[in-house]
């Protein structure tokens, strides 16, 4: 038996699912959630098979939920959405797929069908890395994030972007700093990059980026790299390659 999560913010759409999902018999329902919140609990503590999950949710959306997410911790994932038809295309290329609004029951039935198909073929990593990657594209025309999703044990937090000072790599994770405070985000910062604003978020070298409104000081440097004092009291060093970025939006500033 599959084992599956709904996540939608519309009533009328998880009964509406959960109706479809009863007539097959051959998948059980582990829990329903109204937000994305609730949906990235339930995703860590179920660990279903399958989710289907509403794109545009308040408070958190869908692409926030699937970036709060370990790779070995997705499940496979059907999307309910409604953009336009040449973005849902993109979908039908790999093993994920996506249900649009009014839900069709065979468009329903063929969206499943796949989803179970890719757990039995259990091809997961390339699926979710085309996943990924899509995402990140929808992310870049939707718009720059406003807030991040920090785990720490069992709880989440939600950390604003305009908040943090810096970010830079940990080993497989990328590392807020805010304050003075740590967050560890499984993610990488080439993907934090995409999705934030390059008007304020500018990296220093392959691995930090900086927020500009949360400089302190800048200091010239040797070979027209700069010293950054932030806001915390850290201080970096930018690379040559970088240093012409900072200097574009130091200018910009001025002006």
């Amino acid at each position: 038996m599959t084992s599956a999560i709904i996540v939608d913010d519309e009533p009328l759409a998880r009964e509406r699912i959960r109706s479809l999902i009863e007539e097959r018999g051959d998948i059980e329902i582990i829990r329903e959630c109204k937000d994305g919140r609730e949906a990235v609990v339930a995703l860590l503590d179920e660990r279903p098979d399958l989710v289907f999950l509403d794109i545009q949710m308040p408070e958190m959306d869908g692409f926030e939920v699937i970036a709060s997410i370990d790779d070995e911790h997705l499940p496979a994932i059907i999307f309910i959405t409604a953009f336009d038809e040449y973005a849902i295309r993109a979908f039908e290329v790999n093993a994920i797929d996506y249900l649009l609004k009014p839900i069709n029951p065979a468009r329903f039935e063929k969206a499943v069908s796949r989803a179970i198909d890719r757990l039995s073929w259990r091809e997961k990593k390339e699926s979710d890395k085309t996943l990924r990657d899509f995402i990140e594209r929808l992310q870049l025309e939707r718009g720059y994030t406003s807030r991040f999703v920090v785990r720490n044990q069992s709880k989440l937090y939600f950390v604003r972007a305009s908040d943090v000072d810096w970010i830079d790599s940990a080993a497989n994770y990328a590392r807020l700093h805010v304050s003075g405070k740590e967050h560890l985000v499984r993610e990488t910062l080439k993907s934090i990059e995409a999705r934030l604003n390059p008007e304020v978020f500018v990296r220093l070298h392959r691995s930090a980026i900086i927020n500009v409104e949360r400089i302190a000081s800048v200091e010239p440097h040797f070979h027209g790299e700069y010293v950054v004092t932030m806001a915390d009291g850290a201080k970096l060093t930018t690379s040559r390659t970088h240093s012409s970025k900072l200097r574009a939006i130091l200018h910009q500033s001025e002006d």
